[in-house]
């Protein structure tokens, strides 16, 4: 990290005897948070998918039975129509037990870190980086909006 200290704003500002190394690692916490976010967002998504491909079963199977294909739709009917995703779970529950457990863990501990470390600040890092790399009085690279 450049020696550079300087933020775009007073809340994103280093405290006060607040370390290089400390605004690294509560930068990469935070790094490490928004790519657990993103996981949840693919949670959801594969939520919605499999609900999806699941309501599109009952189709398939009425579609076969009128085809003549008994034998098949039945399979269909009892081995994949509902059927858990992984064992005992469809993926509502996964989604919550993500949620209450990983995430819940994964968000509270950052916050915490940020609180103890650097008085609840976020983005320091990122804000010093912004400093760094604007270029003073040009159009587009204003500190603040």
């Amino acid at each position: 990290m450049s020696s550079s200290k300087e933020s775009i704003d007073e809340i994103h500002s280093r405290p006060t005897g607040v370390n290089d190394t400390t605004v690294e690692a509560l930068g990469e916490l935070s790094k490490a948070l928004e790519t657990v976010h993103r996981v949840r967002g693919h949670l959801y998504s594969a939520h919605q998918l499999i609900g999806g491909a699941d309501l599109t079963l009952d189709r398939v199977v009425k579609l076969l039975r009128e085809a003549g294909h008994d034998e098949t739709a039945d399979r269909v009917e009892h081995e994949l129509l509902g059927r858990n995703l992984l064992p005992g779970r469809w993926t509502f529950q996964i989604v919550e037990e993500f949620d209450d457990g990983y995430y819940a863990a994964f968000q509270e501990i950052e916050r915490d870190a940020r609180e103890k470390l650097a008085g609840g600040r976020r983005h320091i890092f990122e804000a010093e980086m912004k400093e760094r790399r604007r270029t003073h009085g040009m159009p587009g690279h204003e500190a603040t909006p």
